[in-house]
């Protein structure tokens, strides 16, 4: 397809023209630039731009979506134009970094870290849950818990309770894998760093206040040195701070020590001056940092709990947007071991529910089925825990449901804060967010749901339907046209000089996996369906496979996406993961090359999991039928659920003759 010079460069001058270019390169979808101002975007330009299907800034780039196979064209063209250079993704994402502050960079850190431990915490709050259901009193029985009812089911609580709590309590272990390498090191060591922090031959830091009120705190004597011989068990920053530590010493001895004598100098060197200097000096320090922190807080939400609920439960949803609700996982984590419980997370979870009522209510005020489709899907999302697919892909587009959700979850936190409600474990927000509650709280949670449910649906609607009548009276005259222009069609069609249907392709799943709507992608160019509809799958395994017979139209450098073409003419996009352009085709195998005649069912590309997880990188893969296809009608998608390669039909494509 032949590129309009002309709209490359009406994306130039929308940018900010060539002189607020620091930086561009490009994916399989996007430009990808580094902006001297973000401020002078001419949004609304870009937005008119025929070669643009949608825009978003995230973490210092800003991000313009081409689509699939038109990208790089618009690339070389935008470098004709601009005289500028190519540049890799790497030198792109190190001119995006030096643009963020250094609040924005200790926050994407933290997000960095936690993100990939996730899901163990969250599998952690579940089981807790559960737990807290078997063995918590006036639940099923007044005064008395279901296993002290039914004392055979006490030693199955006890397993769950055993399962749930280890990551909890080897959670030092987990955060030292994910820092360590954030941070440049070797996982293996972090772990081991972890471990050491909660040895069994230290004091238990859960028992360190009783310890501490009896005088009997075990101390190590360093030739007249005494040291406190605690561990760091639900605390955060002694192990943030040491894993840093360790990666730095290691990745230094590194760089020094000769290849033959590695292994017998650098890990066992690096472990033991980060040990000594963890329990001498960073443990004593960030513990007595991270109580105060602690301390601090719960003095300001029990003096005052209005003021405390009003704030966090209704600017929760814009820590999402900037990215820096990932900061209060540590501080979550921080509350729960120090304290026995957070009253943090119990807002979050109302917050969740907030943002997916006032999506849901966008169905009953939008009038196009694609976006009512949207406003569905991401509402459950939303109720389950992950609010961006309605934060971004709804409600921030319309502003007014994003504002009324958060009216409504500070009006839910209030409430839980005046009546001191504490979460036991974090990871599951949204409607299950109950499961973390203490169950003698769960009253009060729950009529805290009920306002985020009923307000910011009830305000969304209302409003919603005043502004829809505002706009169809200010826009009758150019309704009429439109209806006119409507009707010409549909005669056309009848006379026969519209395309008729020519049949249906039934495409297959490429992987096996889950099948899951693509509003639920976290990327918004994705789960907004800039680039065209499709469907999403989580991968069970690291394998992609021809979905039918065709022809590779292109695989990207990266190795981590692929578009085929149907003989048809139909083109589909599999893209493996989330931002994996940034691995540069480690752990990914290609067996095709452009131009390959491909059989269905023949493998296409083998991934490594774990190094994508390893790396912090969703899994998740969609499968995008591209905008701008004549032969391409009306998209079905395959409902969610198990999909087993070359097997089981994902997506119905109309085709136009």
């Amino acid at each position: 397809m032949a590129i309009n010079r002309q709209s490359v460069e009406q994306i130039v001058q929308a940018v900010g023209g060539k002189e607020n270019i620091e930086a561009a390169t490009h994916c399989v979808t996007r430009l990808r630039f580094v902006l001297l101002d973000d401020s002078i975007v001419d949004e609304q330009a870009l937005e008119r731009n025929e070669l643009v299907k949608g825009h978003f800034s995230t973490q210092g780039q800003f991000q313009v979506v081409i689509g699939p196979g038109l990208v790089d064209k618009v690339y070389d063209e935008m470098l004709e134009i601009t005289g500028g250079e190519r540049a890799s993704k790497d030198e792109v994402k190190k001119a995006a970094g030096k643009k963020i502050n250094p609040v924005q960079q200790a926050i994407k850190t933290l997000a960095d870290i936690f993100i990939p431990i996730l899901p163990a915490i969250i599998t952690a709050g579940l089981l807790l849950g559960i737990n807290n259901i078997l063995t918590g009193p006036d639940i099923f029985y007044k005064g008395q818990s279901l296993v002290q009812v039914y004392p055979a089911w006490a030693d199955f609580a006890s397993i769950i309770n055993l399962i749930a709590s280890t990551a909890f309590a080897f959670l030092p272990a987990l955060i030292g894998w994910s820092a360590v390498v954030r941070f440049g090191g070797s996982p293996l060591l972090g772990i081991v760093l972890g471990l050491i922090l909660v040895h069994p031959d230290l004091l238990n830091a859960y028992g360190y206040a009783e310890a501490s009120a009896k005088g009997a705190i075990p101390m190590w004597n360093l030739f007249g040195w005494h040291i406190e011989k605690i561990g760091y068990q639900g605390q955060v920053l002694p192990v943030l701070v040491s894993s840093y530590v360790l990666a730095k010493i290691e990745r230094f001895l590194n760089k020094r020590v000769a290849d033959s004598i590695k292994l017998l100098v650098v890990a066992p060197v690096a472990l033991l001056l980060t040990g000594f200097l963890a329990f001498t000096v960073i443990g004593p320090v960030t513990f007595g940092i991270a109580n105060a922190i602690t301390s601090g807080l719960v003095y300001i939400f029990h003096a005052f709990p209005f003021l405390g609920g009003l704030l966090y439960g209704g600017l929760y949803a814009l820590l999402v947007v900037t990215g820096m609700h990932h900061t209060f996982l540590a501080v979550d984590v921080q509350l729960i071991g120090s304290q026995g419980g957070t009253f943090l997370w119990p807002m979050l979870a109302l917050s969740n529910i907030a943002q997916g009522a006032a999506a849901l209510a966008m169905l009953f005020v939008l009038r196009e089925q694609k976006a009512k489709g949207l406003a569905v899907t991401s509402s459950v999302s939303a109720f389950l825990g992950v609010t961006e697919p309605a934060i971004f892909g709804v409600n921030i587009r319309y502003r007014y449901p994003f504002i009324f959700g958060m009216i409504g979850s500070a009006i839910g936190g209030v409430l839980l804060t005046l009546n001191h409600v504490l979460a036991s474990s974090i990871g599951v927000g949204g409607i299950p967010g109950f499961l973390s509650i203490f169950p003698n709280q769960w009253l009060v949670f729950f009529a805290g749901m009920g306002i985020v449910l009923v307000v910011p649906f009830l305000l969304t609607v209302l409003y919603g339907k005043v502004v829809s009548r505002r706009n169809s009276e200010a826009s009758v005259g150019e309704n009429q046209a439109e209806s006119a222009h409507s009707t010409g069609n549909k005669a056309s069609s009848a006379d026969g000089t519209k395309p008729a249907s020519a049949g249906v392709l039934e495409i297959r799943s490429p992987l096996t996996g889950k099948a899951i709507a693509l509003e639920q992608v976290p990327d918004p160019a994705f789960a907004e369906k800039q680039m065209g509809q499709g469907i999403a799958i989580e991968p069970t395994e690291g394998r992609v496979v021809a979905p039918f017979d065709g022809k590779v139209v292109h695989v990207i450098k990266s190795k981590h996406a692929v578009i085929l073409e149907h003989q048809s003419g139909v083109q589909i996009l599999i893209h493996i993961g989330i931002d994996t352009v940034s691995l540069k085709g480690k752990g990914f195998t290609v067996h095709v090359e452009a131009g390959d005649e491909v059989k269905a069912g023949q493998l296409l590309i083998e991934f490594d999991k774990k190094e994508i997880l390893e790396a912090g990188l969703p899994l998740i893969t969609p499968v995008i039928i591209p905008d701008g296809q004549d032969v391409v009608g009306r998209v079905e998608e395959h409902p969610d659920g198990p999909v087993n390669g070359n097997r089981d039909v994902i997506l119905k494509v109309q085709l136009s003759s």
